[in-house]
């Protein structure tokens, strides 16, 4: 079972906890509140983002990489999708 089936309740609250933020930078343009404000609800949003992501990662290194019972070639190729998704993501 993959780590994201596994942990999909966790990883589905965390989206929802973004769309809500999402929708608090929205609502916060539309009542024309202060750059600041605006500024502020974005990083909460990268912030979440950068969470996820992390966690992401952490799990597909646990499930991926380091698992025992991986051979060394499931171990290679969880290693380079990891770096190819790390790159993107740093893009």
């Amino acid at each position: 079972m993959s780590h994201t089936i596994k942990h999909q309740a966790k990883l589905l609250a965390r989206i929802r906890r973004m769309k809500g933020q999402m929708e608090a930078i929205e609502t916060a343009l539309l009542a024309e509140k202060p750059c600041e404000d605006i500024m502020n609800l974005t990083a909460s949003v990268r912030g979440a983002l950068t969470g996820l992501m992390a966690e992401l990662i952490e799990e597909h290194i646990r499930e991926h990489v380091v698992a025992e019972g991986l051979d060394s070639s499931d171990r290679n190729k969880g290693a380079e999708d990891l770096i190819e998704v790390i790159r993107s993501y740093l893009k």
